[in-house]
C-alpha cells in the first residue's frame, strides 16, 4: 500500500535584538489523509472459440442441440435465456448448421485444474411384495420423524446444503446413520430387494422396480439422512478385496452378491448416506432431475449447484480412465440438469447415461480425469 509524500514547511523566522517577546512556534501542518486503495483488479475471464475445444469437430452438434431445444427452458440466467429463444425458433439442424448456431451464439470459459467425470444410469431390478431369503432387504420410505434442514445445522461446512434431523429428547439432532437405520425395524416398507441392488438403487437415487406377476414400478427419491456420500470403491481395493483396476460397479455388485450377509453388510455401512423413497406407476419416461424435467441420456450431468446453476451448459474433456474396460474418452456438450450428494467442486460431473443393464455397465466404468468449460452466452458484437 502507497501513500502520498507528506512535506513540512518551517516558515523563516528573522531574529532582531530589539525584540521583545519571543517568536511563535513553528507550527506543524496536518499530515494528508490516506488515499484509498484502489481495489485490486480481477483477471479478466478467459473465454475461449468454441473451435479449440478438444474434440469439437467429432462432436454430433444436431443431437447436443436437439437436447438443447428441449431442455433450456429451465435455465434462469438472462442471457441463457435469450439464447434459448433462439434456438427454439429454429428447425431442426443438421450437424454444419447446428455446430455454427453453437460458435455463434456461445464462447467457453475453461474451469479450473482437472477433475473427476463419472457416471450413473436408471437401474432396473427385480423386488417383492414380501420378504425372503434373497430379498431381504426393505425399500423404506421417508420416515415420519424425518425433518429436512439444513446441513449447516450441524456442521457449518456444508451450510447451503440439505441435512436432515430428528427431535431427541426435545432437542434437534442428526438423524441416524446407515448402520443405525438398518437396526431399526422400518415404519413404511414400500418393496423388499437383494441388498447390494437396494444398496446401488440408493447411489442411483432412483429406479424401476419389477414385482411378482410383472408389476412394474418407479422408485423415486424421497429423501436422505443428510449424512455424506461415502464411496466404498477405495476401502474394497485398500483391503485387497478388489484388485485397484477393477472396482467398477458390477465388481463392487458382484462382490456384494457373494459375500450376502454380515461382511457385505458391514462394507455397504462404510457408506453412512441412506436414501428413501417413494413409488409411483411406471410410465416408461426417463427419470426427473433436480431441474425438473426427464434427463436425455448422454446429454444430462450431476453438478454441485452450489458452484454452478441448473441449465448451464458445458463441454466435457474426460479422458484418463482408471477402470478397466471403460471407454478412453468422453467429449461432448451436456446440461447441467441434475445434483447428487457425492457431486462437489467447479470441476465435477456426472453424466446420466440412461436406463437398464447395459447403461449401468457402461456407468460403472467412468471415472475419468475431467477438463471442463462452461458455454457463456455471445452478448453484443
Amino acid at each position: 500500500m502507497r501513500f502520498g509524500s507528506i512535506g513540512v514547511v518551517l516558515a523563516a523566522l528573522a531574529l532582531t535584538a530589539c525584540a521583545t517577546t519571543p517568536p511563535p512556534a513553528p507550527t506543524r501542518p496536518s499530515p494528508a489523509a490516506p488515499r484509498p486503495t484502489p481495489p485490486k483488479p480481477q483477471p479478466p475471464v478467459r473465454e475461449i472459440p468454441l473451435s479449440t475445444l478438444p474434440g469439437w469437430p467429432a462432436e454430433d452438434h444436431a443431437g447436443a442441440f436437439a437436447v438443447f431445444q428441449s431442455t433450456c427452458g429451465v435455465a434462469r440466467d438472462p442471457a441463457m435465456a435469450a439464447v434459448c429463444r433462439r434456438a427454439r425458433a429454429l428447425p431442426f439442424l443438421e450437424r454444419a448448421d447446428a455446430r455454427a448456431f453453437f460458435e455463434a451464439n456461445f464462447r467457453a470459459e475453461p474451469l479450473g485444474a482437472p477433475g473427476l467425470l463419472t457416471a450413473y444410469f436408471a437401474p432396473e431390478y427385480q423386488a417383492r411384495s414380501v420378504p425372503d431369503a434373497e430379498f431381504s432387504a426393505p425399500v423404506r420410505a421417508k420416515p415420519s420423524d424425518l425433518t429436512v434442514v439444513d446441513a449447516g445445522t450441524f456442521d457449518p461446512a456444508q451450510a447451503g446444503r440439505p441435512g436432515a434431523a430428528r427431535m431427541v429428547a426435545g432437542k434437534l439432532a442428526p438423524y441416524p446413520d446407515r448402520g443405525d437405520i438398518e437396526a431399526q425395524p422400518p415404519e413404511t416398507v414400500l418393496a423388499w430387494m437383494r441388498p447390494e441392488e437396494l444398496f446401488f438403487l440408493q447411489i442411483q437415487g432412483s429406479g424401476v422396480l419389477t414385482f411378482e406377476g410383472g408389476r412394474r414400478m418407479k422408485a423415486l427419491f424421497a429423501a436422505t439422512n443428510g449424512r455424506p456420500f461415502v464411496g466404498i470403491a477405495n476401502p474394497m481395493r485398500d483391503k485387497g478385496l478388489l484388485a485397484a483396476n477393477n472396482t467398477s460397479g458390477d465388481a463392487i455388485r458382484a462382490w456384494l452378491a457373494a459375500h450376502r450377509g454380515a461382511e457385505a453388510q458391514g462394507v455397504m455401512r462404510l457408506n453412512p448416506r441412506y436414501v428413501f423413497f417413494r413409488l409411483a406407476p411406471d410410465d416408461g419416461l426417463p427419470p426427473v432431475g433436480a431441474a425438473g424435467i426427464p434427463l436425455p441420456g448422454g446429454r444430462a450431468i450431476a453438478v454441485d449447484l452450489t458452484r454452478h446453476a441448473v441449465g448451464e451448459l458445458f463441454w466435457l474433456d474426460g479422458e484418463s480412465p482408471t477402470l478397466a474396460g471403460a471407454f478412453p474418452v468422453y467429449r461432448r456438450l451436456a446440461m447441467a440438469l441434475d445434483t447428487g450428494g457425492a457431486i462437489k467442486g467447479d470441476v465435477r460431473a456426472d453424466l446420466y447415461l440412461g436406463q437398464g443393464p447395459a447403461a449401468g455397465v457402461e456407468a460403472g466404468r467412468v471415472r475419468h480425469t475431467l477438463s471442463m468449460a462452461r458455454l457463456v452466452p455471445r452478448v453484443g458484437p
